[in-house]
């Protein structure tokens, strides 16, 4: 299951957040630094409208849609990466993630306390960078004393990894993310993902605004938005607090609610969206009497390994997927109407799954 951690520094809103996204009391909200210790957990189903609609027209009730994972992360601090507010803790929580989503405060309120003492958004930004840059060079002196006898030796894994390393370093130095497909190529790409390094995870920024901000924005978040846009990562605008109100509402209510502060999405269902974006993630669906079902995989997945995701046994024996669109199925109501009109098309081992693809697959163990 695809897991996100939320982070930022303490009084940012995370675990408001944190609780709106799970629709949980469960993480403790209060206005002073280190609130959250223990690293919160809860899966949040992906909101996806074409489920209702197949499982209406399949004639089930089963609905099982696919999941993210969040994890709300106690606040970092500056000194994090050598152990400062039990930084060494929350760096480890971090690591085990696959995409950050970095909460920024975006909102003025004399009556919670800043940290730092003040609402500077992007100075927030380069703190929690500069901690997990610290975290992941020191992790990367640690791995280079390492393989230092077999680099010497020669051995070829090792002295790429040398060289992955020291570019990794360098890099750092900047303290900001990095690409690893921007800055590297070929055999260097998967050495980079292996080291897991918590400057190279997908980042979401999330501004955090007053309600008066959320349509439109304020000078904080035009900030935030500049600088995610130059770090090749995302910005969602969203109003913590609002998110937590439109959780405890029923499905009108909340679409009421979203109307009156004239905007059509929630940020939750947009954040979402961002993750999937980010992450280059898509969803292939199995829709039947018995249950209609979503699946995650990557972008440029083939259908083998789509197959592979619902159960092993299906990659190894794949001989043949058969392919119907979700616009297709859900304009003409059934298989057999989609396979009268030749919409339904069988593909083979190279074909690449599509975003809404409903698949079944054929297979031979």
């Amino acid at each position: 299951m695809l897991r996100t951690g939320i982070v930022g520094l303490p009084n940012v809103g995370k675990s408001t957040l944190f609780n709106a996204l799970t629709n949980t009391r469960n993480a403790q909200s209060a206005n002073y630094p280190f609130c959250t210790i223990e690293p919160n957990i809860g899966v949040v189903e992906v909101p996806d409208e074409r489920l209702a609609i197949l499982a209406k027209l399949c004639k089930t009730d089963v609905i099982i849609p696919t999941a993210i994972e969040f994890v709300d992360i106690a606040g970092l601090v500056k000194g994090a990466s050598k152990g400062e507010g039990l930084g060494n803790q929350f760096l480890q929580n971090i690591r085990e993630v696959d995409a950050i989503i970095q909460v920024v405060r975006c909102f003025d309120d004399e009556n919670t306390i800043h940290v730092e003492g003040k609402v500077d958004p992007i100075s927030d930004i380069e703190t929690i960078n500069t901690e997990l840059a610290l975290a992941d060079m020191a992790s990367i002196e640690r791995r280079l004393a390492r393989i230092a006898k077999t680099v010497k030796s020669g051995d070829k894994d090792a002295v790429l990894e040398d060289k992955v390393l020291k570019k990794l370093n360098e890099l750092l130095s900047e303290c900001s993310f990095i690409e690893i497909t921007k800055h590297f190529e070929g055999d260097e790409i998967p050495v980079a993902k292996m080291l897991n390094l918590l400057s190279t995870k997908p980042v979401i920024y999330c501004a955090n605004v007053s309600e008066f901000d959320l349509k439109d924005g304020n000078d904080y978040t035009r900030k935030v938005g500049e600088y995610a846009k130059s770090h090749g990562a995302e910005m969602v605008v969203i109003t913590a607090k609002i998110e937590e109100e439109l959780a405890e509402l029923g499905k009108e209510e909340a679409e009421e609610y979203l109307k009156e502060l004239g905007i059509e999405d929630s940020g939750i269902n947009r954040m979402i969206k961002s993750v999937y974006n980010l992450l280059k993630l898509r969803t292939f669906i199995t829709a039947g009497e018995k249950e209609v079902r979503a699946w995650t995989i990557t972008a440029g997945t083939k259908a083998p390994q789509a197959a592979g995701v619902i159960h092993t046994d299906f990659e190894k024996g794949f001989i043949r997927a058969e392919i119907t669109p979700y616009k297709d199925f859900a304009e003409l109501g059934s298989y057999n109407a989609c396979k009268e009109k030749g919409v339904t098309r069988l593909e083979g081992k190279d074909y690449v799954m599509q975003d809404g693809d409903l698949a079944h697959f054929r297979f031979n163990i």
